[in-house]
């Protein structure tokens, strides 16, 4: 028997620190927190997401009485985005939340395990690692790619 560490090294930042771009996302993403349709939880998360022809895409959870109906604001800007722009690779993409007052969260929140899957089904569709801000009031967190979040991952590529 063997032992096997699976170590994810983030970069820790604060808005300040972030490039343009960056920022822009992070401010698209806690804009889109506002849009959230979350009457049960109260818990509003928003995406935005960079494509590689420049476009960008925005999402924001949306739950329904009829649970597990509703759809993470990931999965909601992923499948938009790759529905309307199907020869588009995903670039970055940046996550914000409001908490149950509706207070940006201070520290970052991530994907769930269905968001981290089907996340990692289009970065490998694209054959590039796409980059994931996790935003928080206080602190940002940036990993290099979806896989980071999920190494156990269930892929054909290993």
């Amino acid at each position: 028997m063997r032992r096997k560490d699976i170590i994810t090294s983030i970069e820790v930042a604060n808005y300040e620190e972030l490039n343009e771009t960056d920022r822009h996302l992070v401010d698209l993403a806690r804009e889109a927190t506002l849009r959230s349709y979350a009457p049960y939880s109260h818990f509003r998360v928003g995406a935005a997401l960079l494509l590689d022809n420049g476009e960008v895409v925005t999402g924001s959870n949306q739950e329904n009485a009829a649970y597990p109906s509703g759809t993470c604001a990931e999965r909601t800007t992923a499948f938009y985005a790759h529905s309307r722009y199907p020869e588009a690779k995903f670039v970055t993409l940046a996550i914000a939340a409001r908490d149950t007052s509706g207070e940006e969260i201070s520290s970052p929140i991530s994907p769930c395990g269905a968001c981290r899957q089907s996340l990692l089904e289009f970065e490998t569709l694209g054959g590039a690692d796409v980059k994931v801000i996790l935003a928080g009031a206080k602190e940002i967190y940036i990993l290099p790619s979806v896989r980071s979040l999920l190494p156990l991952c269930f892929s054909e590529i290993v």
